[in-house]
């Protein structure tokens, strides 16, 4: 398992357009993907789930994920919510 730290520097933070886009990058891989955030953990292909977080700019959260993807996967998603793909 792999789980990371990560800051969202989105400036919009997770609205409709980008937790769909994360979605689709969460979806590109066979591990299990999980976000967490004060104390909620939702699967990151789940396009309700994530939208339930209502999560802003600048809040911190952890992306865990597990399979054998795992480290692919934590590493791409950390870039989509750093901002460095649109």
């Amino acid at each position: 398992m792999t789980k990371r730290n990560i800051q969202i520097k989105i400036e919009s933070g997770l609205e409709a357009r980008p937790v769909a886009l994360l979605v689709q990058e969460a979806s590109k891989y066979e591990s299990k993907i999980y976000i967490e955030c004060e104390g909620k953990k939702v699967n990151a292909k789940s396009i309700m789930g994530m939208m339930s977080l209502g999560l802003d700019a600048g809040e911190e959260l952890v992306v865990s994920a597990d399979g054998t993807d795992e480290q692919l996967a934590v590493d791409n998603i950390e870039k989509f919510l750093s901002g460095e793909v649109a």
